[in-house]
């Protein structure tokens, strides 16, 4: 049987789908695959030129006899685009896109940036011959000659930028000089550094016996040539980044080097300031903030070998690091590592895949770890490390839940019950730091009885009715409706409606109430200029500030040893999101929010606002108990079919016209009915959760099944059936694969 490989010859074009296919010869098929550099007869003129296998296939795309074969396979083509092409070629395969899309993901840098370059013009003649060559310039009245040979003659060495802006004197002049070998132009290229103003410090920290043990584990492993996937469950305050900064530089001793993700781009300043501490110049950043330039600029530097760590968020991942060594991940469990956008890939599994192929280590940090990720360390799939006590044995903050039902009752119908507004009059008064934070994730999907607590919610899924137009309530995840109710059915309260207040109205709302306090409000508003994040945090560490409100970006990771108040001020909000990790996700902000009060010498107190104290959620959080909260919650999962247990997919079809976008839903469920896989259940279609956007419809097909390969497979199947048909030109079909959000 003949395989042919479809090959993409440029891969900075912006046409990256567009292949070409070329047979591949027998002596060289073991050599062939995704990433491999080939070199291949092209146009009409059979001239060689070099391209990279994207697909093996067994399928030709056009007559056999008129496709060229392979000419052979470049010499030392194993690069750092080689596996980055075959990683590509990897997330394609199980999260469905098409590889232009994935290929577009791990190769981000689409066009070159222009290279700033630093010049330096130099005087090559000895100083008799200059000074006779100066003679000969004032006798022709070559003045601007003259002017720089006689400045060349002060100065041996002057900038490039200096003679054409201060001396006036043209490119051309120069150019003229340096052919008469008068003078020679210097060329260095100057990278763009984004974190080239921070001053490094002295780092002297020693590891505790609890952080040596973690080290020396996976230092062990690593010396034995063991690449293995550690999660590290450390409680907040527990000295997570020194690990990993000690297992950083036994990775950089060894000449290789290293990934760290953090989850939200407001980590960045005080993690890189950490790193920076200790490994100065050696680290870069990588985030969305910076310039085209700036990006461009730090994946050429990580190429030719000029950093050795490199900190971001999920597209930090791609760095192009021939000699990569450890991958961390820190914070894993949180939900920003999952791209909302195709190709829909988790940078967890993604960053084990790019480990395995580079033989890399990689450690996944949190105080919370997501229950997808404990349950792996469970079942063996992972290795399991856990620091259970905090840095210098600091107690963990004392925590106390306010029944806002109670608050109600008595007449409170402020945000801030009592106890949080006697808390904030004490630390004020004694000089010391508060942090409030919003819970706003979901904020407009549920209703709620501000008097009972009540939720309402689906009889069949456990999961929050969501309000749509015409007051309809709807699950997404079976299709179940009913009229929202205009008063509590559990109480006959009239106090039953979504929640409204943000960071703004609190702001004004503690202002008010507290006059005297400096308050610092950090949300989406007001960090969207490039260095708003940097100096609301460098302001509120400087103890310029009282109090900082924000959202859940003030909660990640963030250090400040004055802080001994949090306040969270609707625990509730993230609990009845439509989405079967909504307890997951309350637990892991509640505890992390908790874990920012006491870091310093002096004990914390959290107060955790809530309308259902009992819920396990809430009261595991109070405790900061994960394992208490796992035990609970990995028990619903079994029950429910839900990951990590089992897993999902999910299809969403959008069209134009409604009437296409249900004609096929349906032809895909009965395409699914028919592949007649053991153990698959499908949910669907229905309507999505926003059933139309832009004047686009969407409807959605739910799949579970407890193995994900099965997923994949039938993704394959499904993406056979599509092919060539020809109203997919009005169709659009994307899979998420244990998707994060529900649709």
């Amino acid at each position: 049987m003949a395989y042919f490989a479809n090959i993409i010859i440029d891969i900075s074009h912006e046409k990256l789908d567009r292949t070409f296919q070329y047979k591949i010869p027998e002596e060289l098929f073991a050599q062939i695959y995704p990433g491999v550099q080939v070199n291949v007869p092209f146009g009409k003129g059979n001239r060689l030129i070099r391209g990279f296998v994207i697909e093996v296939t067994g399928q030709a795309e056009f007559d056999e006899d008129k496709i060229k074969e392979i000419d052979s396979v470049t010499a030392g083509s194993v690069t750092v685009e080689t596996q980055l092409i075959a990683l590509a070629a990897w997330i394609r395969q199980n999260y469905g896109a098409t590889m232009n899309q994935a290929l577009k993901t791990v190769i981000p840098v689409k066009q070159e940036t222009k290279t700033k370059e630093k010049r330096q013009v130099k005087l090559l003649l000895e100083e008799d011959a200059a000074k006779e060559q100066l003679a000969i310039y004032q006798k022709k009245h070559n003045t601007a000659r003259a002017r720089l040979l006689e400045e060349l003659l002060l100065h041996k060495e002057i900038s490039y930028e200096v003679i054409t802006r201060k001396l006036n004197v043209t490119a051309a002049v120069i150019r003229a000089l340096e052919e008469q070998n008068i003078l020679e132009v210097l060329r260095e290229t100057a990278y763009r550094n984004p974190i080239g103003h921070l001053e490094s410090k002295t780092y002297d920290l020693q590891l505790n016996s609890m952080q040596r043990a973690v080290v020396n584990r996976v230092i062990t492993d690593m010396r034995e040539g063991k690449n293995a996937t550690y999660l590290l469950h450390g409680v907040t305050g527990s000295g997570k980044t020194e690990v990993y900064m000690e297992l950083i530089a036994e990775v950089i001793e060894s000449g290789r080097q290293a990934i760290v993700l953090i989850p939200e781009i407001a980590l960045t300043y005080q993690t890189v300031m950490r790193f920076y501490g200790r490994f100065e110049d050696k680290v870069s950043i990588m985030n969305s903030r910076l310039s085209s330039g700036e990006r461009y600029d730090q994946f050429l530097r990580a190429k030719n070998g000029e950093i050795s760590i490199m900190i971001g968020p999920r597209s930090a991942l791609f760095t192009p690091f021939q000699k990569l060594g450890l991958i961390i991940i820190d914070e894993e469990h949180e939900g920003s590592y999952k791209s909302e956008t195709l190709p829909k890939y988790h940078a967890r599994e993604t960053a084990i895949q790019r480990a395995k192929m580079a033989g890399a280590s990689v450690v996944l940090g949190s105080a919370t770890p997501s229950i997808d990720s404990y349950y792996k360390a469970k079942t063996g799939e992972y290795e399991l490390l856990e620091m259970q006590k905090r840095v210098s044995e600091r107690p963990l903050p004392d925590c106390h839940v306010v029944d806002l039902r109670e608050e109600l009752k008595q007449g409170n119908l402020s945000i801030l019950s009592r106890k949080l507004q006697d808390l904030i009059e004490n630390r004020l008064a004694k000089k010391q730091q508060i942090m409030l934070f919003l819970n706003r994730r979901g904020l407009s999907g549920f209703i709620s009885c501000r008097a009972c607590g009540h939720v309402i919610k689906c009889p069949h899924c456990d999961v929050s009715l969501s309000l749509h137009n015409r007051n309809r309530l709807v699950c997404h995840y079976c299709g179940y409706e009913e009229v929202a109710p205009s008063v509590c059915p559990e109480c006959g309260s009239k106090y039953i409606s979504g929640f409204k207040a943000g960071t703004q109205k609190i702001e004004e709302i503690v202002k008010q109430r507290f006059p005297q306090a400096k308050v610092l409000r950090m949300d989406f508003d007001t960090t969207r200029n490039k260095d708003s994040y940097e100096r609301i945090l460098s302001s509120f560490s400087n103890q310029e500030a009282d109090i900082l409100i924000g959202t859940q970006m003030i909660v990640k990771g963030h250090d400040f040893p004055n802080v001994t108040l949090v306040g969270i001020l609707a625990a509730d909000l993230s609990m009845y999101v439509n989405d079967y990790r909504a307890a997951e996700r309350t637990f892991q902000l509640l505890t992390q929010a908790a874990g920012r009060a006491g870091r310093g010498s002096t004990k914390g107190e959290v107060v955790i606002q809530t309308y259902n104290p009992e819920h396990y959620s809430i009261k595991t959080a109070q405790n900061q108990d994960y394992h208490a909260f796992y035990a609970e919650e990995i028990q619903l999962r079994q029950l429910l079919s839900y990951p990590p247990v089992s897993h999902m997919a999910l299809l969403l079809i959008t069209a134009k016209e409604e009437s296409l976008a249900e004609q096929m839903a349906v032809r895909l469920a009965n395409v699914i009915t028919k592949a007649s896989i053991k153990g698959l259940r499908i949910i669907g279609p229905a309507s999505a959760t926003i059933a139309k956007v832009n004047d686009i419809y969407r409807k959605v097909i739910y799949l579970k099944h407890s193995d994900y390969q099965s997923l994949v497979n039938l993704k394959d199947r499904i993406e056979l059936f599509l092919k060539d048909k020809a109203e997919m030109k009005k169709i659009n079909i994307t899979f998420d694969f244990d998707p994060m959000n529900g649709l």
